[in-house]
């Protein structure tokens, strides 16, 4: 009889919590979409010229190898006939040399881009954190998820607070200087 009466109490005390459970306050939700906070703030257009000009001077000088590796191959082409075995040794080494030596330009150049997109970001992104946390704890903010990042298929435009951040970071990068 008392493991009855246990076993009625402990029901009764499931369904108090689970009753207890469904008028608990539902977590307050923010969002904030990253890839707008690069794309429209002051100091991320900055960072996005500061890459492409990066990658326009690398391309420069790998249009540049590209052209002296044209020019060879061209003479080597066209003169093949009239220039002697050495000569011909001569400039197939140097053809061989020079795309050598774009392979490497370019996968330096790739290497060093990535290297300075990802520091310019995480400079960013450390920059971005605190503001994110302090416009969260204002809004009374239990959580807030990056929209670039989630997946997110639908949101409702209330919980963005991505204009509110790239404010805020503007106005923090223009007192900063």
């Amino acid at each position: 009889m008392k493991t009855r009466y246990a076993s009625i109490g402990l029901v009764l005390l499931f369904m108090g919590a689970l009753a207890s459970m469904s008028f608990a306050q539902q977590p307050k939700i923010g969002v904030v979409n990253s890839q707008d906070v690069l794309e429209k703030s002051t100091e991320g257009k900055r960072i996005i010229a500061r890459l492409q000009e990066a990658d326009k001077t690398s391309q420069a000088a790998i249009v540049k190898l590209d052209d002296e590796i044209r020019s060879l191959q061209t003479k080597l082409n066209t003169q093949r006939i009239t220039l002697t075995e050495e000569a011909v040794m001569q400039l197939s080494y140097e053809l061989d040399r020079r795309s050598t030596e774009r392979k490497r330009k370019a996968e330096d150049a790739y290497a060093s881009i990535n290297e300075l997109r990802d520091r310019l970001f995480k400079r960013l992104q450390d920059e971005l954190v605190p503001l994110v946390e302090q416009v969260g704890k204002e809004k009374g903010m239990d959580i807030i998820f990056d929209l670039y990042k989630s997946g997110a298929v639908y949101w409702n435009p209330a919980i963005d607070f991505t204009a509110e951040v790239i404010k805020r970071y503007d106005a923090s990068k223009a007192t900063g200087k």
